[in-house]
């Protein structure tokens, strides 16, 4: 193992058959690294790579960081993918030590285990623990650093000919260990946009995985490929290299259609574009908070069957809770294939959380991202916010982002007689929503190309994770959004923020309010947050034991 010089005393381990030890009960949290190369885009290049005309648009600035992202602003599919670095932090913040992904700038040729993330693709590379929490499960590409928009090129199995970036990279699900050992996973969904999430199910003898994402580049109607590879997906874990992975059409586990609330449908296969992924009793539930099509609200798949006329038994309205007898699902849908082009992958299998929002997407003042459960009567929901960055002068803040009052940590409660979910309050004291703050060598100023400060605000959160304490309070660490004047507010350096909630509570308690534990450096962004790897997912440590580690270590 080379371990190199670390940030504040930790060290950086470089992934290869030692690997690098995570200790249970800590945190671990997902970090992406620009290499700030100004020759990795020349001004005046077409984007996207080798686009074909009228496909094509010049670059109007160098890879220069934070510049570059103004990239985004001519050309909609604009990325560079940069390496992946996972840290161990203690739960306060501390850094222990990290660990980089293997990547091409250390293993060369692709014929090499490695994967890479997109820069300023802010859904990206979510943290989640196993089943069993045996290892941590995420997602990239099979690409290598410092690539141009990787994020919405097509999958190897799944060509759409109207995106307009025509290049080809497989999505990978990667497992990582306590000792930091990897292990990838080829898939072909996903195909012209991005996966967000995944979960592998190990318990009994199982070995698959659960994934979310979207999928789409192109033109209405979409390839069937593309309507099948998108929202969740299930695979089985591979044991080969990636380069002897040669992976078939994509497998969706679940389906969801608007149609299902009696509204009219919209464009097939964008009413499941899912973001967050948690298992809670199991059952799998995803989030979808982004896009014009659907409804922004939190889902859950129904794996009980369905009733005479097709439809999920949990929800025949599209709308309902989860069985008791709910199990994890084992096999992909048995979709009819002649009805993709009209009804999308049918049949559907998937429900709205009763109480949680059912408007549509193109309506929405909801923007839902990460969820926990920390009981069976008790939800968070993170919402990242509208992306407005509407900034005023005169209070020197992000207006729209400062006003909004559903973005935060948002606490559910069930009502066992409604048999829905009701929100109790939102969470939001320390995000300082819309309040600049800065970040050492960031620019000052205004970015001319948007005519707004580069300095960068929270608008909302997004990845979760939480546990319950024995003195009866939950503490949920969550990675905020963010607005700005950059090009690609997904490229900002963000934070990771924790809060300590009353678990009964269900109106707002007095004082309680976030921390933020840490703030993503000049060429940064922090992405997803789990405990460790080897932590156990049914009795995680609260900080009396790691208060007792404190003393442990001392002696």
């Amino acid at each position: 193992m080379v371990v190199l010089s670390g940030v504040a005393g930790a060290t950086v381990a470089l992934a290869d058959d030692d690997g690098v030890q995570f200790r249970p009960g800590n945190l671990l949290v997902s970090r992406s690294v620009y290499d700030n190369n100004p020759a990795n885009v020349a001004v005046g290049t077409q984007l996207p790579p080798n686009c074909v005309a009228p496909n094509c648009v010049a670059a109007t600035n160098d890879g220069s960081y934070p510049y570059v992202w103004n990239n985004s602003l001519v050309d909609g599919s604009f990325g560079v993918t940069a390496k992946i670095v996972l840290d161990q932090l203690k739960p306060s913040g501390e850094l222990i030590n990290s660990l980089e992904v293997p990547n091409s700038a250390d293993r060369g040729p692709l014929t090499k285990d490695q994967m890479v993330t997109s820069f300023p693709s802010k859904s990206e590379i979510a943290l989640n623990l196993s089943t069993d929490g045996r290892v941590v499960t995420f997602m990239g590409y099979l690409a290598p650093v410092d690539a141009l928009d990787v994020s919405n090129s097509n999958t190897a199995a799944v060509v759409d000919p109207t995106n307009p970036v025509p290049g080809s990279n497989y999505r990978v699900v990667a497992e990582v260990d306590e000792h930091g050992r990897f292990r990838f996973t080829k898939t072909n969904a996903y195909s012209g946009n991005n996966g967000r999430a995944a979960i592998l199910n190990d318990k009994d003898g199982a070995h698959i995985v659960y994934t979310a994402g979207n999928a789409g580049n192109g033109a209405n109607p979409q390839p069937n490929g593309i309507i099948i590879g998108a929202g969740l997906q299930i695979l089985t874990v591979e044991r080969n290299a990636l380069v002897a992975q040669n992976p078939g059409l994509p497998t969706p586990v679940g389906s969801f259609n608007i149609t299902q609330l009696g509204l009219t449908a919209d464009k097939i296969g964008k009413d499941t574009n899912f973001r967050g992924l948690s298992i809670f009793n199991n059952v799998i539930y995803t989030t979808k908070g982004s896009g014009g099509n659907g409804i922004n609200t939190v889902y859950f798949i129904d794996a009980t069957g369905f009733d005479a006329n097709g439809r999920p038994l949990a929800c025949p309205n599209g709308v309902g809770v989860p069985k008791a007898i709910a199990s994890l699902p084992a096999t992909p849908i048995p979709y009819d294939a002649s009805q993709l082009q009209t009804k999308g992958v049918v049949p559907y299998n998937m429900c709205i959380l009763a109480g949680l929002p059912t408007n549509l997407a193109k309506k929405a003042t909801s923007f839902p991202f990460g969820v926990w459960f920390a009981d069976a009567k008790t939800l968070y929901v993170t919402d990242e916010g509208d992306g407005t960055n509407s900034f005023d002068p005169a209070s020197g803040k992000y207006k729209a982002a400062a006003a909004q009052t559903g973005a935060g940590l948002q606490k559910w409660v069930f009502d066992a007689n409604l048999r829905a979910w009701k929100l109790a309050y939102v969470l939001q004291a320390g995000l300082n929503l819309g309040v600049p703050y800065t970040v050492t060598d960031y620019p000052s100023g205004q970015n001319p190309k948007t005519g707004l400060p580069w300095s960068p605000a929270s608008d909302g959160l997004r990845n979760i994770m939480g546990r319950v304490n024995r003195d009866g309070t939950a503490t949920i660490w969550a990675i905020t959004s963010t607005v700005s004047g950059n090009g690609d507010q997904g490229a900002d350096p963000n934070q990771l923020v924790m809060i300590r909630d009353k678990l009964a509570a269900t109106s707002l308690p007095a004082g309680e309010t976030f921390t933020v534990i840490r703030t993503a450096r000049f060429g940064e962004v922090l992405r997803g947050v789990s405990f460790t790897p080897g932590t156990d997912r049914d009795h995680l440590p609260d900080d009396h034991d790691h208060d007792h580690d404190r003393h442990a270590d001392a002696d």
